[in-house]
């Protein structure tokens, strides 16, 4: 099969959070089972842009409204990712060096779209399937079914992939006129509560519709932004493939970003080398329990709540513990972690931005990674723990559900039930009390880190998804 993944994000290339860490992956191993895996996304001004090797393999033009746009898409010559990278160029439109956060977003997104579709409605043959990934490519569906400018293209069946179904990329109807041509009768398939909203056109108008984790699938029939109703009318052609890992990047035997390497076998050691270096980073005791965060620091994450739940567990366990947070995003959230460093030296530190070699020394060193989110559609952060040995302390729902199971239950992680600091910081007392218990830690992380969690089983799930 021919597939195209169409997405704003793809790690290395450009990586705001998980999405571009499937991205980057399940093509890949798309590739090893046999297909053809190809990734478009816009040329964002990023270093991968300014350091790699690219060919042109199409000049054009679009339209948005009445504005005309010169269109350039580049190959990655190298085949460097394990598969085909194509980027598009829309001069002053997809060239900046950032994914999101523009005022006109909106046209950014649409003309990267019009642009692929023109691109893709002039090859010779067509792909077997187009496999769209969160509302910024939400439109490709019904374009490509409803617009006569793109027919070629109406046969070839379309999957859309929910990431996040809280962002839904909504603009108003003063912008319709963006659109290429199409019957107005089926303007209701953009509409959603007055206006045009990408994600639910999506839904309504994708071949298949996928979470990122069976249980995320069941939870946006109750929570998803006000698309509830929605996802419940177009249940049957949705299916929850929980997402993988790329073992090959996150693999702490071979993984370059570590002090040292280290396997099952030799955990104990690698594990105490790797957080000793952490710890004389930040100033931090290696011989206490060491606790992290890493992520965005929003409400969706549970982030609001951290430096209350650190400040009780800190004073609660007076020097017993260490907390090392990794993140961004709330400036009050932000400030509040950051003021905790002079209240507990020695015991808190904070880094305030997006670091990877840093993330990757974390789950390397830490003991426990904290996890209390309000919404987790998957979750990759806690597979990657469990790959470096690190137990993971999740709130039960979506795919941290899915993936961690409570040491209570015969499992590997801490679980609780709500997003709140009394609940968090009960499962950080319980986390600290397995940690006193130093033979049944040991056991419980080379357990943990022989568990499968490499994309080969949800490559073949998608496979099996586009067989329509």
């Amino acid at each position: 099969m021919e597939i195209i993944h169409v997405s704003a994000e793809c790690y290395p290339v450009a990586k705001v959070g998980g999405l571009g860490d499937v991205v980057g992956a399940l093509p890949k191993y798309q590739q090893k089972l046999g297909h053809f895996a190809k990734v478009v996304m816009p040329a964002y001004q990023s270093p991968f842009m300014q350091g790699n090797e690219f060919e042109v393999v199409y000049d054009g033009w679009g339209k948005l409204g009445f504005r005309d746009f010169t269109v350039r898409i580049f190959r990655e010559k190298t085949n460097k990712l394990g598969f085909d990278l194509f980027l598009v160029h829309i001069a002053g439109l997809t060239d900046r060096p950032q994914v999101y956060g523009y005022e006109d977003d909106t046209e950014r997104f649409l003309a990267f779209q019009i642009a692929v579709l023109d691109w893709m409605e002039q090859w010779e043959h067509q792909p077997n399937v187009v496999h769209c990934h969160d509302h910024h490519t939400g439109m490709i569906p019904f374009m490509m079914a409803y617009c006569p400018r793109f027919r070629r293209l109406s046969h070839v069946p379309t999957v859309l992939t929910i990431h996040n179904a809280q962002y839904q990329g909504q603009f108003g109807w003063d912008k319709l006129h963006y659109l290429p041509p199409f019957d107005t009768w089926k303007s209701g398939l953009l509409d959603w509560r007055g206006a045009i909203n990408p994600l639910a056109a999506a839904i309504k108008c994708a071949w298949r519709v996928s979470t990122v984790s069976p249980s995320y699938l069941e939870e946006i029939s109750h929570q998803a932004g006000g698309l509830e109703s929605l996802f419940a009318q177009e249940r049957g052609k949705s299916t929850g493939i929980l997402n993988g890992i790329d073992n090959e990047v996150w693999n702490p035997a071979k993984d370059p970003m570590l002090e040292q390497n280290f396997t099952v076998k030799t955990s104990e050691n690698g594990k105490k080398v790797n957080k000793q270096a952490l710890c004389a980073v930040f100033g931090l005791d290696p011989s206490k329990p060491l606790f992290t965060f890493i992520g965005r620091l929003v409400g969706e994450k549970g982030a609001d709540l951290l430096p209350d739940i650190f400040y009780n567990a800190l004073n609660q366990f007076q020097g017993e513990i260490s907390v090392l947070v990794l993140g961004s995003g709330d400036p009050h959230v932000e400030g509040r972690l950051t003021h905790l460093k002079n209240l507990f030296p020695h015991h808190y530190n904070a880094y305030i931005g997006y670091n990877e070699q840093l993330s990757h020394q974390i789950y390397a060193g830490a003991d426990f990674l904290l996890m209390p989110s309000r919404v987790e559609p998957c979750g990759l952060n806690q597979m990657y723990a469990l790959r470096y040995g690190t137990v993971p302390v999740v709130r039960r729902i979506g795919g941290l559900k899915d993936t961690v199971t409570d040491i209570g239950d015969g499992g590997f992680g801490i679980c609780h039930d709500q997003t709140s600091i009394w609940d968090v910081g009960h499962a950080i007392g319980r986390a600290y009390d397995l940690y006193q218990q130093e033979k049944r830690l040991k056991e419980i992380r080379k357990f943990m880190m022989q568990l499968d969690h490499s994309w080969d089983r949800a490559a073949q799930q998608y496979i099996d998804l586009y067989q329509i």
